[in-house]
């Protein structure tokens, strides 16, 4: 009777076991959510696209006129200051000569006759921008010495220096952009190939000129950028819709193939921008969605929720 009792409870300590492990199986198995990413979606764009190159660029007064003592002595006044405008026959320094010097220190001379201004006036030659001021007021000069420099605003240009193996993307009267430290972007043009080589970088001399007339210092940094190639009606694509893998060889972006799926579609890329990227194959259609964010990390087939941009 005891062997009895314990068998029946054995059979009924399996059942109860059994059941709660169906329970527990079919609990966990409502417990799991058919799980879905959060995606942005876009589509191609069929637009012209361009290839640039960068490359730095100082800027240089081309055109300076030297202003010049026209007479031995001592200056006496200077009527401007480095970076003023300046025009034509503008009075911008006096000297007195060393003549008129000398017998103005003579306290005893009592002729009046002898006494006389030997004060000269120099003037500019152009007109422009006092660039340089080489003399302060009471410095000695001789007659031919350099008292400044007046650079013509017009004649200001960017210098750049490209390496010789990319020479052949510029091209006289080829128009570029310049862009300015402050990120300005003026339009420029290549006005002037150079016909020396620097013998230690290789580098070839391009001048570039604005296209309008822009107050600039000189010896300015800005960046040039050339376009290497332009193709037009070009598939494009957000740069963040394209992936890749971590050797940067192969690139893929994810397609909707319905309203929740989205599968790996290889691609390959043409030209870049900095937020585009021209797709030269698979031939995508305009309809077709291809996921923008949320992307990163999803499975070949991934189950994703379309939500708004």
């Amino acid at each position: 009777m005891k062997k009895i009792n314990q068998l029946i409870l054995f059979v009924a300590m399996t059942v109860f076991i059994s059941l709660s492990s169906c329970k527990q199986n079919e609990t966990n198995s409502d417990e799991v959510p058919n799980a879905k990413t959060p995606v942005t979606i876009t589509n191609i764009s069929i637009e012209s696209v361009s290839e640039n190159i960068e490359l730095r660029g100082t800027s240089q007064f081309q055109k300076k006129v030297a202003v010049k003592a026209n007479a031995t002595g001592y200056i006496n006044n200077i009527t401007v200051n480095i970076g003023d405008e300046v025009n034509l026959d503008q009075v911008l320094f006096t000297i007195k000569t060393k003549e008129a010097t000398a017998i103005e220190n003579q306290k005893s001379v009592t002729d009046t006759s002898l006494i006389f201004s030997g004060v000269l006036k120099i003037k500019a030659q152009k007109s422009g921008i006092i660039t340089t001021l080489d003399h302060q007021k009471g410095d000695y000069v001789q007659d031919g010495d350099q008292l400044g420099i007046i650079s013509e605003r017009n004649s200001l240009v960017f210098i750049l220096e490209v390496p010789y193996e990319l020479h052949e993307f510029l091209k006289v009267n080829g128009i570029c952009e310049i862009v300015l430290a402050d990120n300005k972007v003026i339009k420029g043009t290549v006005s002037k190939e150079l016909s020396s080589v620097d013998p230690v970088a290789q580098t070839q001399s391009f001048v570039v000129k604005p296209i309008s007339e822009i107050n600039l210092p000189e010896n300015l940094i800005a960046k040039i950028r050339i376009i290497k190639h332009t193709k037009d009606k070009a598939t494009i694509l957000p740069k963040s819709a394209i992936l890749a893998d971590e050797t940067q060889t192969e690139f893929w972006v994810m397609k909707l193939i319905n309203d929740s799926t989205a599968i790996k579609v290889s691609v390959k890329k043409g030209i870049e921008t900095t937020d585009k990227v021209e797709i030269t194959e698979p031939a995508f259609s305009a309809t077709d969605r291809i996921i923008l964010t949320g992307n990163y990390g999803l499975a070949d087939t991934a189950k994703v929720s379309i939500q708004k941009n």
